[in-house]
């Protein structure tokens, strides 16, 4: 980002005690976070009305915040309205009881995606101030054989650039395509005002098939994907009309090809209820993707040529993603082959229960738990354990963290935000095949940081809450000269090892990785958005809100 762009220092919190800016639901634990010395709390609801006082339980020093930790628990409040906490003088953001707590952010979540839609314009009466006019609708040229021109228009921006990259795009449409069938009842109910809205098909597969009509013209003759479409270097804080430079599409990587493969099988399964026409489409691109990793067998990587600045996504190996590929095509086929396949790849090491993008095994392991066809109860019973062992690793982080954050000090990474969210799907998903609630205050918890529990009260997600993030690194929130931000981006978050100069600026050395973030467009490393964190998002709203 240009450094003449403007920023300003990270805003104070006007609130001393953090509480989930959303809310709660009325049967759930609830407590908020107050990082001075008190012994007591009160809930104040309305104007004034004091409806519950409480002693604070002394939580201790909070490692990943720096902060000597109180907790109010006020978990005995279950009539629904509009609350505060106060003690010592310092009060929280106001937020709801309610049953109905999160739908304006889960939908929120799930709007973001119409505002990255490329190719077309966004209209008023659905994007209202943020409407645009269309982009990157011309040609793209082949890199390495610039005589080859295609139309490979629409899709969604992936991040806070106008790059779109076949990885990352997987990665959040499975996020988003498992939430649809793991969660169906708060999924097939959530309502993102789009310009599909009202056509017989649930919102979140009109969005879903934005994205997937994209996807399969990045397929090349071959069967292989396309890596990326982008201009040579990133654009300059412009609205997405005015970035007229050259497409480029990028060589086929075996990472690429293999998502490639693996999403449009969990789509095609998805979708044969609805279109079987559509449905037919994706699987003919899953079968060519496929066949083209059968007739390609090593690991073709990606690397930024020379004269290319744009997103890499590139990775070491391919050995989670061929995993996945062949998880999907069994789930959707049932042929033998693939189920041979999937052993092959688990000859290999890598995690089977993280989420994306780097590393997507977690996805191979959902499309074999949930396969209609016949599988190995061995294999399962492995696949499962390996879940339900992750989610009891993640829940001993969240007991010794004063904010319920099942994160330890690494962890606050470039998009710690996504981590979070992705820790929450964890626990739900442990609770999903144990068909117990074991996990469910600790996915929760997971939730309230991202909406304010956390050590600089911040709700992470942009237009959600009194306190939220409103200068992410995104290019048409920036040149679009409004200052409320476009609604329902989940920011990048705090980040120990912030690596840009005006997150250098900002973040003091020795800050408490937790506070390691600044709300402003200039950093890339503590502000930025991406499908792949939005994503999650919406996948963790569907769990916690299914059986609500």
């Amino acid at each position: 980002m240009d450094y003449n762009i403007k920023d300003r220092d990270a805003a104070k919190c006007p609130f001393g005690i953090f509480a989930d800016q959303a809310g709660y639901f009325p049967e759930a634990r609830k407590r908020a976070v107050i990082p001075f010395k008190c012994s007591e709390f009160s809930v104040v609801k309305g104007e004034g009305n004091v409806v519950f006082t409480g002693k604070t339980e002394y939580f201790g020093f909070d490692e990943p915040s720096g902060d000597e930790v109180y907790i109010a628990d006020f978990s005995e409040i279950k009539d629904e309205g509009c609350y505060r906490i106060t003690a010592g003088g310092q009060r929280s953001a106001e937020f709801r009881i309610a049953r109905d707590v999160y739908k304006g952010l889960s939908e929120s979540l799930l709007k973001a995606f119409y505002y990255l839609r490329c190719g077309c314009g966004l209209t008023e009466e659905f994007a209202g101030k943020f409407a645009h006019a269309p982009c990157h609708t011309q040609k793209a040229v082949l890199w390495e054989n610039r005589d080859v021109s295609l139309d490979v228009s629409g899709g969604w921006h992936d991040a806070g650039d106008y790059g779109r990259y076949v990885t990352a795009a997987a990665c959040a449409l499975s996020h988003l395509l498992y939430g649809f069938k793991m969660y169906p009842k708060a999924a097939g109910t959530l309502s993102s005002g789009i310009p599909e809205s009202g056509n017989g098909l649930p919102d979140l597969l009109n969005e879903c098939r934005y994205e997937l009509e994209w996807l399969m013209k990045m397929q090349s003759p071959e069967g292989g994907a396309y890596h990326k479409v982008t201009t040579a270097k990133h654009a300059p804080f412009v609205m997405p009309e005015e970035d007229r430079e050259q497409l480029y599409i990028f060589p086929v990587s075996s990472m690429a090809t293999a998502d490639m493969a693996a999403v449009c099988a969990l789509a095609a399964g998805v979708y044969r209820e609805y279109d079987g026409e559509f449905a037919e489409r994706l699987k003919c691109a899953a079968l060519a993707a496929y066949k083209w990793l059968e007739e390609n067998p090593k690991f073709i990587g990606f690397d930024n040529p020379e004269g290319c600045g744009t997103g890499g996504y590139g990775e070491r190996d391919d050995y989670s993603n061929c995993y996945w590929a062949a998880a999907e095509m069994y789930a959707l086929t049932g042929e033998e082959k693939y189920h041979e396949d999937i052993h092959k790849a688990l000859q290999k090491q890598f995690p089977l229960t993280f989420l994306g993008y780097e590393q997507i095994g977690g996805q191979g392991s959902l499309a074999y738990l949930l396969c209609p066809h016949k599988t190995d109860p061995s294999l399962r019973a492995k696949l499962i354990e390996a879940f339900t062992d992750r989610a009891a690793y993640l829940k001993k982080i969240s007991d010794k963290c004063g904010y319920g954050v099942a994160m330890g000090l690494p962890d606050y990474h470039w998009g710690s935000s996504m981590e979070i969210l992705k820790r929450c799907m964890v626990f739900k998903i442990a609770d999903f095949f144990s068909g117990k609630d074991e996990y469910k205050e600790y996915a929760l918890g997971q939730i309230h940081c991202i909406m304010g529990v956390n050590a600089l009260g911040y709700s992470y997600v942009t237009g959600q809450g009194d306190f939220c993030c409103n200068d992410p690194h995104l290019r048409p929130a920036y040149a679009d000269g409004i200052e409320e931000c476009i609604p329902g981006f989940v920011a990048g978050g705090a980040n120990g090892n912030p690596c840009d100069g005006p997150a250098k600026a900002l973040i003091p050395e020795g800050t408490p990785p937790m506070k390691c973030y600044a709300d402003v467009a200039g950093s890339y490393s503590l502000n930025e958005v991406a499908i792949y964190w939005n994503s999650p998002g919406v996948m963790a709203m569907l769990a916690v809100t299914e059986n609500e």
